[in-house]
Order: C-alpha cells, then structure tokens, then sequence
C-alpha cells in the first residue's frame, strides 16, 4: 500500500490523499470526476468498481440519535460524537475500486452541492456503475449527469422523497398493496400503529 501512497501522492498531491485503519481515500473535485476515474483505471489499473453509493452528512458529528426514542435507551449505549468533524457539505459520492492485476483497493470520495447533487455518471468508464448510480439516484436524490436510464430502482415508480436521506421521516404514511379486484397496486393509509424500537442496553 506504501508504493500505492506513494504514486498517487505524486500524481494528485499529498492534500488529496486520506490514510485511516489502513486504507487510501482520495478526495476529489465532482468537476474533475471522470478525469480522475480514467486515470485511476488506465495508469493504476483499478479495472474493476465493485461499489459506489451516496453518503448523507447531515447531523453528522452533531446528534447521537434523531429517532423518537427515550433518552435513556439508543443514546446511552454510544459515545457522544460532538461537533469536531462536522462536514460543510451535506452529499458525496464513494466509489469502491479494485485492481485484480495488482490486489490492491483505493476509495474515491467525492462532495456534491446540497441544492444541486449532480456529478457526472462513470458508467462509460465502469459498466458496473449503471445500477449503482440508480441506487444512489432512488435513495440519496444524487442526479448522474449523462446516465442512459436514471430511474428509481428499489422504490415503486410513483414514490417521492429519497429513503436513505437522514431528514426522511421514519414513519411513514401510506402502504401499498395489490387490490385484485382493481387489477393494479392501490395506496391506503398506514393500518398499523408506529412504533420505534430502541436497542436494548444491559450495562453489567
């Protein structure tokens, strides 16, 4: 991994390069993505993406627990995070890279604007990244710029709001079920009684 450190050191400057629990993370401009990716696969032989995702900062280092729950449940089993390592920037796009030639993984990190979430699509550079960007597209709200077929992928066609976005409401208010007798998917509203869990602490 030293070698690797070294490399792209020389190739992108020391400022971008974040070593932590034995990995490399590079932090890139979202204007300079594609620049990036492409030398990443053609001069590090990173060949293979195997993941990319959206990551939500929000109450990041600020709040231990923004669930309903009791202050002494969820809360007192962690360690208070406080506000130290609070980001600017609300969204960013990861990207997990694997060389198979030479065994070695790198993490790419890259922050997007909070009003306008849009970076450019790699799937030209990785066909791998197509259903991934849609992922991250249905449950972050991160728009891919030039992807063929940017659509929901895990939620149903007429859902609003984006589930893995830390202001999405936990309880929701309508269900969906199939009415047989209608032919089609039919909404209603939520039959059951909310309820939040909070994890169980057993202090000896």
């Amino acid at each position: 991994m030293q070698d690797l450190k070294e490399q792209l050191i020389e190739v992108f400057g020391e400022s971008h390069l974040v070593e932590a629990f034995g990995e490399l993370t590079l932090m890139v401009d979202s204007q300079e993505i594609i620049k990036t990716c492409l030398k990443l696969r053609d001069f590090f032989s990173f060949e293979t993406l195997i993941d990319l995702c959206g990551v939500d900062y929000l109450t990041y280092g600020q709040s231990d627990w923004n669930g309903n729950a009791s202050a002494s449940g969820f809360s007192r089993g962690r360690n208070h995070q406080g506000s130290k390592d609070r980001h600017e920037q609300r969204f960013a796009v990861v990207y997990h890279l694997l060389s198979v030639s030479k065994n070695k993984r790198i993490r790419v990190k890259s922050f997007v604007d909070e009003a306008e979430p849009i970076i450019k699509s790699v799937t030209d550079i990785w066909a791998s990244a197509d259903w991934y960007e849609r992922e991250a597209f249905d449950l972050m709200g991160i728009l891919f710029e030039n992807h063929t077929d940017l659509r929901r992928i895990l939620t149903d066609y007429g859902f609003k709001g984006h589930p893995l976005r830390k202001d999405f409401p936990m309880i929701g208010e309508v269900e969906m079920r199939y009415d047989e007798d209608l032919g089609r998917v039919v909404y209603e509203k939520v039959s059951i009684e909310p309820n939040i869990n909070v994890p169980r602490v057993i202090r000896k």
